[in-house]
């Protein structure tokens, strides 16, 4: 089984609203084979709480105007990570911070990527597929949609652009 066609547009809209107001490292997964209770799972990160803020709210006007309602918002008052269920899409938006220090990916990165337009994965510096953008994900290999959830030895998986982060604990 795979994510319906409704996830997937879900994914892309949402995935187009955070580049829209600027979100980073913007990844879906296809987790529909590991879980029952949703398709697909968009992460993205935000540099400060009031970017969460913005993003969770762009990506909630647009999928409201495709039709969508979310069942279920968790953690809109910290502001440093927001989940938005939608039944079959999950979206997190996070802070830098908690995005590199949770790595869902790790936790996903068995699961299949779902490609994303190219207008929200290239050309954002930090996107994990941009060129020559650093990824706050280099280490653990995000693809940003591009190849697969790991790239060439870990590093970025589109071609690899840009440094690796280095953990400083």
């Amino acid at each position: 089984m795979t994510a319906t066609d409704r996830a997937v547009e879900l994914v892309t809209i949402a995935a187009g609203a955070a580049a829209d107001k600027l979100a980073t490292d913007i990844i879906a997964y296809d987790v529909s084979e590991q879980l029952v209770i949703t398709d697909a799972f968009l992460l993205c990160s935000a540099a400060n709480d009031r970017q969460v803020k913005a993003i969770v709210d762009e990506i909630e006007d647009r999928l409201r105007k495709a039709g969508a309602q979310p069942v279920r918002r968790e953690g809109e008052r910290e502001g440093r990570w927001v989940l938005l269920d939608y039944l079959d899409v999950v979206i997190h938006v996070q802070h830098a911070e908690e995005r590199v220090f949770y790595a869902l990916e790790r936790l996903w990165k068995d699961c299949p990527v779902i490609p994303l337009p190219e207008p929200v994965i290239v050309g954002r510096p930090g996107t994990a597929g941009s060129a020559g953008g650093v990824g706050l994900l280099g280490d653990i290999g995000v693809s940003g949609g591009l190849r697969g959830a790991r790239g060439v030895n870990g590093v970025n998986g589109a071609g690899g652009a840009g440094p690796r982060l280095r953990d400083s604990r």
